[in-house]
């Protein structure tokens, strides 16, 4: 049923509609649940089969759907079968349950009419909050963060982003290690038999010490793998600025097209689904212009919103390849419901990691599916956006040139006249510099180029008065 009564917005006093605040309400289509009887069986022994449930704060009532609905994307991403979706209208979250005391009963009917065994909340619950409304509800209960982790967690694949992943995690679950008391003593302070002296017996290391201990030790150790990590892509990225090669980074919401983008401006080949945060690991690829000056295009991992932020720490090395770039190429979903939410989510993250002072490229993708009102709407809002198709590639060549146009420079302006027996000099004027013409002589090829400081120094012993090129 789809939600269709008027929401008041705070009064005066801050007090919300009573109704409102008292209720439950149901999301409708976020079931992912099959309708072959067969299926769902074969599903049940593999799926989990949770509740979504919201808190609605602020903005629109659209705004609160869209939310839970993402929440029921990642969920059927993590391989759960979402069976319903639930938003209450508060002021803010309860600080004991989330959702309000009174509440709590309300979704724990739900729980039992749908037969879930979890509950996702979405957003990032406390401690207690997660182990009051546990108990309460009586099945397991995740938050938004738990979930990203999840799935980031099963879809990385490289050593690097298994150890971000890892870390990220560990970093999301120390403060919520449940404790059990003296119950869970692992050895005896001092002797067992009493010989260990005044104020030295006791319970020992607990259960509860020695997994925080343990995670430390562990989230210690992946600190130090990944910043080892961390300085081979510096490495690699200081022979690209050491030899002028200008780098492009694809950066975006998730799901947005950005490895479709890649594959279509490099013929990369990168992996591609319909999924949330298919790409975790950064891949780069060489690619030219039409001139045939080369760059590097960088495809990151996705962002969404409330991206967890253990998460955005952990891969930190990662994402510094956006704010090392020359250029981000900013690419939206022209079918999302609130393509200006994702936008703004993106440049957050951005401006989190300090890559928000790269210059942007806006890109729209999937212009061939999204209709023509919402497209004039963005054209308005984003004049100087390129909208594009991945899938089709419409719109593609426009994409690149718009790239190569913004691509940075080398200053050194010079004439020079180099022998043919030196081609690989003059390949190297075209590969990284800008040639803005030749001519072919008897004694060699005169060229006309800004180029680097280090290509210049190259092409001294060749560099001859401008009126031999004309």
């Amino acid at each position: 049923m789809r939600l269709t009564d008027d929401f008041l917005e705070l009064d005066t006093d801050g007090a919300l509609d009573l109704e409102d605040r008292n209720a439950l309400r149901r999301v409708a289509g976020l079931s992912t649940e099959l309708a072959d009887v067969t299926e769902v069986e074969y599903r049940q022994l593999r799926l989990e089969r949770v509740v979504l449930v919201g808190v609605w704060t602020e903005g629109t009532v659209s705004d609160a759907e869209n939310s839970l609905s993402e929440l029921a994307a990642l969920a059927d991403t993590a391989g759960a079968a979402v069976l319903d979706g639930l938003i209450q209208r508060r002021q803010r979250p309860d600080p004991s349950t989330y959702i309000g005391r009174g509440k709590v009963t309300d979704l724990r009917a739900v729980v039992v009419d749908t037969g879930a065994d979890t509950v996702i909340c979405d957003g990032e619950l406390s401690p207690s909050q997660l182990r009051n409304l546990e108990e309460q509800v009586k099945v397991k209960v995740i938050d938004r963060t738990a979930l990203i982790l999840d799935i980031f967690a099963q879809h990385a694949k490289s050593k690097e982003g298994k150890a971000q992943v890892e870390l990220a995690q560990l970093q999301y679950l120390l403060p919520r290690l449940r404790g059990w008391g003296a119950a869970m003593s692992r050895q005896a302070g001092g002797s067992a038999g009493g010989n260990g002296g005044v104020g030295l017996r006791g319970p020992g290391e607990t259960k509860l010490e020695t997994d925080r201990r343990r995670i430390n030790s562990r989230i210690a150790r992946l600190r130090r793998q990944i910043a080892g990590m961390a300085s081979m892509r510096e490495t690699k990225r200081s022979n690209r600025r050491r030899n002028h090669v200008p780098s492009v980074a694809i950066a975006g919401y998730t799901n947005a097209g950005k490895s479709s983008l890649l594959n279509r401006l490099t013929g990369a080949g990168v992996l591609v689904e319909n999924a949330l945060f298919a790409t975790l690991d950064t891949t780069t690829r060489q690619a030219r212009t039409a001139e045939g000056r080369g760059y590097t295009l960088s495809d990151t991992v996705g962002f969404v919103r409330h991206l967890p932020h253990q998460l955005v720490e952990a891969f930190r090395s990662t994402l510094e390849e956006v704010g090392q770039a020359d250029l981000v190429v900013h690419v939206v979903d022209g079918t999302h419901p609130d393509p200006e939410e994702q936008v703004r989510a993106v440049r957050e993250v951005l401006a989190d990691v300090e890559a928000d002072k790269v210059s942007e490229l806006l890109v729209v993708n999937k212009a061939d599916a999204a209709d023509e009102e919402t497209l004039l709407r963005l054209k308005r809002l984003w004049p100087e956006a390129v909208f594009v198709s991945a899938r089709t590639g419409l719109g593609v060549d426009v994409l690149r040139a718009a790239v190569e146009q913004r691509l940075p420079w080398s200053a050194i302006e010079v004439r020079a006249c180099v022998p043919y027996s030196r081609g690989e000099v003059l390949a190297r004027v075209h590969s990284r510099g800008e040639v803005l013409s030749t001519a072919h002589r008897g004694e060699g090829t005169f060229v006309h180029a800004r180029v680097d400081e280090a290509l210049a120094a190259e092409l001294a012993p060749y560099v001859v008065d401008g009126d031999h090129i004309e």
